[in-house]
């Protein structure tokens, strides 16, 4: 028996789980993706409500890459890289735009801002991952989310 294997095969004992994919820019492509990596952070012994966390996160910053990096453009791309391990979540979005600046999303708490639509997604993804960090270009972000002990 090596030492990753263990009688009882718990998720803790489980090799982590990374897979690299291109999605279109097309609404619905982060089906694509989405299952399989739902069913990675079961597999692990995730939580519910972290695995709600995560794919809340992850499927807000996919559509944001498409809609808004790529523009719905057919020509242009989304990167995703996903990790899953028994105490860590990681996903990378890369779309082809030009990107932003996340400073300038509006605070969509503020009084002006509650009817608004725009801005939610990224305080949501902030909220709901441990770790979030976007390139200089700001087409590119990288979230993770740490299991509580």
């Amino acid at each position: 028996m090596t030492e990753s294997q263990s009688p009882q095969n718990s998720s803790s004992d489980k090799p982590s789980w990374q897979k690299s994919i291109d999605l279109p820019s097309e609404r619905g492509a982060s089906r694509l993706i989405m299952d399989e990596l739902l069913d990675k952070l079961g597999e692990h012994g995730w939580a519910s409500a972290d695995i709600f966390s995560i794919h809340l996160a992850a499927e807000e910053a996919i559509v944001n890459a498409i809609v808004h990096g790529n523009k719905l453009d057919k020509g242009k791309k989304v990167h995703v890289v996903c990790f899953v391990s028994s105490t860590v979540a990681r996903i990378e979005i890369t779309d082809e735009g030009d990107g932003f600046d996340p400073t300038d999303v509006p605070d969509c708490t503020q009084d002006d801002r509650l009817e608004v639509p725009n801005g939610r997604g990224v305080m949501l993804i902030h909220n709901f991952m441990t770790r979030v960090e976007y390139n200089e270009k700001g087409n590119h972000v990288l979230m993770e989310k740490v299991r509580d002990a």
